[in-house]
């Protein structure tokens, strides 16, 4: 079951301290703030708060469907290190 997302919410990507290589991404549906930056990527509509901002610059997003399931994957050229499971980066 899938919950209803109100009207006007946008997806958003945010970088947030944790995991083993010391950073996470974080992502999940939520309203426009003041000083977001909106990004459209095949229509999706994308914001990211300015101190994530400096840790994605240059990032890019997909989203995959496989044998193992539905997932996002991000591509961040500023990681200088992951970890396996790709969820957590250090620059």
């Amino acid at each position: 079951e899938t919950e209803d997302i109100e009207e006007g919410m946008l997806l958003r990507l945010r970088v947030v301290g944790g995991g083993c290589s010391g950073f996470l991404y974080d992502l999940y549906f939520d309203e426009r703030a003041e000083f977001d930056r909106e990004y459209s990527v095949r229509g999706v509509k994308i914001v990211v708060d300015e101190m994530s901002l400096m840790y994605l610059v240059g990032t890019e997003i997909d989203y995959v469907e496989g044998l193992e399931g539905s997932k996002f994957v991000v591509n961040n050229p500023n990681a200088t290190t992951t970890c396996g499971c790709g969820a957590s980066f250090s620059i």
